[in-house]
This record gives structure tokens, C-alpha cells and sequence, in this order.
């Protein structure tokens, strides 16, 4: 299989492990810090044991991939907390549009035609997608929640820039600050769980955050940055698809339609790019 296929494929999966979260949150009956800090523990090991060997290099780009990430999941769990999910969800994924800029400028990865379509129809979709659950919410938690956006694009952007060497390495050390931010709030608040609520726990950090890690910093080496970013956005509509299957929350005609919209906005970039680099 041709390496930038495997790349597609790599982050249509990790994008289908990140979305598991929404449903496994909701049986976890503890605080969203303990949830973050535990998760990011189980990560971390999970990482340690495919690659074994974590290669620290202490390089900028490595670092501020970790700082970054850990910014993204923390100010993430805040947005949660102090906004709606769905106006969190949305502003954090503002972030393919400043991958669109910034990575133009520092990575000098010249968005293609084919990503400008696919992010307007993103972008459509996303709106169409929220229509009915984006409220003003609360101005603070909104900020925190556009502020991931941004952490979230350079983190996306630091990772592309280790292309040439071993960019999981950013991911475990960003698991690591998360699980030592969290920590008072773990010893504070320690877990009263259900059998449910561990298996819960285990599935989110061992699937949606360690193995999903794994497969990011490989698909992200094989891709521009931009069009990582494009797929990863098939994580927000796959999350409310689990929560419908298990727990029977009906999507809205929008909803479907939003989604629809965004996953032919993938699909087709995806697509193109993938013709254009075999061609090349």
C-alpha cells in the first residue's frame, strides 16, 4: 500500500478512536480532571509499550508539541466544564483554518485547492452539524475552547515538523505533563467507579488516547498538515454517532446533513491529495 494511503488511513482511525470519547466520558462518574489525568496515565503506558524505546531529544519542535498538546487537552476539559460541549467542539475546530495559515508559513506547505474546498465545506457542515445544541454559553469557557483551537493547530504543526524522525515521543511527554497537572485533583477526588466505569476508563486511555496517538504521529508524517487536519475532523460526527447506537440520542435532520457535508469534504481532499502526491 502506497505510503501516503497508509497515512490516510492511519488518521481516519485515529479519528475514530478520539470519538469513542464522548460516549466512555459519560460512564466515567468522576471529576473531567481525574478522567484527563487518568486517561493520560494509561496513554502514556500504552505508548511506552508499543515503541518501548522513546527516542527524547529534547528538540523544540518535540517540546512544544508536548506543551502544546497538554494545553489542548487541559484547556479542553475546561471548556467542557465551564461552556457547552457543543460550542467547545466547535470553536477547538477552528483549528484546521489556522493550520491553513500558520502551516504555510513556518512549514511552507502551500494549501492546495482541494483543502480550501474541503475546509468550506467543513466549515459548513460543522455549523449545519451544531445548529441546534451552540448556545452564547459561558465567555470564558468559549475562550478556553478557541484558545485549543490554537494549541491544538501547533501541536498539529510541531508534529509535522519532526516528519524525518520519531514525533510520538511529543505525545508521551504531553501525557505526562497532563497526568502531573491532574494529579492533585486525582489524590483530592480519588475515583468511586462502577465495574463500567473502569472497564470505561480503560477503554479511553489504552484506545481513544494511547493507540489514537500512535497512529496520529504516523499519519501525520506522511501528509501535509492541513489535510491531517481535515481528516481529523471526522471526530466530532463520529462522537454523537456512538452516543446515538448506545444510548439512542437521536441526531437532528442538520446534524446529518452537516455530517454528510463533512465527510465528503474528507473523502474528496483526501482523495485528491492522495492522486496528486502518487503522481508527483
Amino acid at each position: 500500500m502506497h505510503p501516503t494511503v497508509v497515512s490516510i488511513l492511519s488518521l481516519v482511525f485515529c479519528a475514530f478512536l478520539w470519538s469513542l470519547g464522548g460516549l466512555f466520558i459519560k460512564l466515567v462518574d468522576w471529576t473531567p480532571l481525574g478522567i484527563a489525568g487518568a486517561r493520560s496515565l494509561l496513554g502514556g503506558l500504552t505508548i511506552l509499550l508499543l515503541i518501548r524505546k522513546p527516542k527524547i531529544t529534547f528538540s523544540a519542535p518535540q517540546i512544544l508539541a508536548a506543551l502544546c498538546n497538554a494545553g489542548t487537552m487541559i484547556l479542553f476539559v475546561y471548556a467542557n466544564k465551564l461552556t457547552t460541549s457543543a460550542n467547545a467542539i466547535l470553536l477547538q475546530y477552528g483549528a484546521p483554518l489556522y493550520v491553513a495559515v500558520f502551516a504555510w508559513i513556518l512549514l511552507k506547505e502551500r494549501p492546495r485547492w482541494e483543502h480550501w474546498v474541503g475546509l468550506i465545506m467543513i466549515l459548513g457542515g460543522m455549523t449545519l452539524f451544531f445548529r441546534e445544541k451552540v448556545s452564547p454559553g459561558n465567555s470564558l469557557g468559549n475562550l478556553l475552547a478557541i484558545v485549543s483551537g490554537f494549541t491544538f493547530a501547533f501541536y498539529a504543526i510541531f508534529m509535522r515538523m519532526q516528519k524525518s524522525g520519531s514525533p510520538v515521543e511529543s505525545i508521551l511527554l504531553s501525557h505526562l505533563l497532563v497526568f502531573l497537572f491532574s494529579l492533585p485533583s486525582i489524590l483530592s477526588t480519588p475515583p468511586a467507579l462502577s465495574g463500567s466505569g473502569w472497564v470505561s476508563l480503560v477503554v479511553l486511555g489504552i484506545f481513544q488516547i494511547g493507540l489514537s496517538s500512535v497512529l496520529f504521529a504516523r499519519g501525520i508524517k506522511g501528509i501535509t498538515t492541513i489535510q491531517a487536519m481535515l481528516i481529523t475532523t471526522l471526530e466530532p460526527i463520529l462522537n454523537p454517532l456512538w452516543v446515538f447506537l448506545f444510548l439512542h440520542e437521536v441526531p437532528t435532520r442538520n446534524a446529518l446533513i452537516g455530517g454528510g457535508m463533512i465527510v465528503l469534504a474528507v473523502t474528496f481532499s483526501s482523495i485528491i491529495s492522495a492522486y496528486r502526491i502518487r503522481r508527483a
